[in-house]
């Protein structure tokens, strides 16, 4: 009889907590992004064009859902960080590559990552992600973006 495997050592940073997200994205592993997420009955995630997922077994059948085609080739970049005792907040672009008939494929989303610190080291309480623009990506990689407030 094949005995689970032992629960991941704690996230000691919130930056470990998103490097082990999204290792676990792309190797469509379940078991493993799940570890991550808070043990609160609050906890949300919105896929892009998505609705509002809430709760641990929501949230677990949507990426079940979304890994039974294997993983996502997605790329954490432009990375930014807000950080206070207890909580981190990271505002990045996703880059998503798939193979096309000519060349690669690559499409962006606009994703929001908040981490609470826990007794259990730093879960995710909140992963939210948006369709990304180009010209939208372009001027945040110049550092041009526009200080919109709304």
């Amino acid at each position: 009889m094949k005995r689970p495997a032992p629960p991941p050592a704690p996230a000691e940073s919130p930056d470990e907590a998103e490097a082990r997200f999204y290792d676990a994205l792309r190797q469509g592993d379940l078991a493993a992004l799940m570890a991550l997420w808070a043990d609160e009955d609050e906890v949300v995630c919105v896929h892009p064009g998505g609705e509002r997922v809430v709760g641990l077994g929501a949230i677990r059948a949507s990426f079940e859902s979304i890994f039974a085609n294997g993983g996502i080739p997605v790329q954490p970049e432009q990375v930014h960080r807000l950080q206070q005792v207890g909580f981190a907040l990271h505002h990045l672009v996703e880059r998503i590559e798939v193979p096309g008939e000519a060349a690669p494929q690559v499409g962006w989303v606009l994703a929001t990552n908040l981490y609470v610190k826990t007794a259990l080291g730093w879960r995710i309480a909140a992963h939210h992600a948006s369709p990304g623009m180009p010209h939208e990506l372009a001027m945040a990689a110049d550092g041009d973006a526009p200080a919109t407030l709304h």
